[in-house]
């Protein structure tokens, strides 16, 4: 039984430390902010953050706790479109920091064709997102 809570305690303890890191990186990296900006609704940028950082934790939770959600078909197209969206803007942000793209096209000495590359990728971790979620492989 001390084993369990132990267990139990030190993987919500993870967790949370884990949840943290990526709000921390969500907001480092000006994820929410450059949103904000585009969309010109920069004077709700705290409403943004408290927002992302609840779905890292209740997310963790549902990993955590394996709670089931009743909501359908719709709420899984939904979900899906959403992580998908969610997850490449991780991709972008992570290689404009990097700067990934002019790196990469140095090497292999490309010259033409970057935007189909670029639409390529976001069309794929799309196509996967959207694979992974209708064949429950969960």
């Amino acid at each position: 039984m001390w084993q369990q809570l132990f267990l139990c305690i030190l993987g919500l303890c993870s967790g949370v430390v884990i949840a943290s890191g990526v709000a921390g990186l969500l907001i480092g990296l000006s994820i929410i902010p450059r949103y904000a900006g585009i969309t010109r609704t920069g004077r709700y940028v705290l409403i943004y953050e408290d927002a992302a950082f609840l779905g890292i934790v209740l997310g963790n939770a549902a990993v955590l706790f394996r709670f089931h959600i009743p909501a359908g078909t719709l709420f899984l197209i939904l979900f899906g479109s959403f992580s998908g969206l969610f997850l490449g803007s991780w991709i972008l942000a992570l290689a404009e920091v990097a700067d990934m793209f002019p790196v990469f096209a140095r090497r292999v000495r490309l010259t033409e064709g970057i935007p189909a590359i670029i639409l390529s990728l976001a069309l794929g971790k799309c196509l996967g997102s959207f694979i992974y979620y209708f064949c429950s492989w969960q």
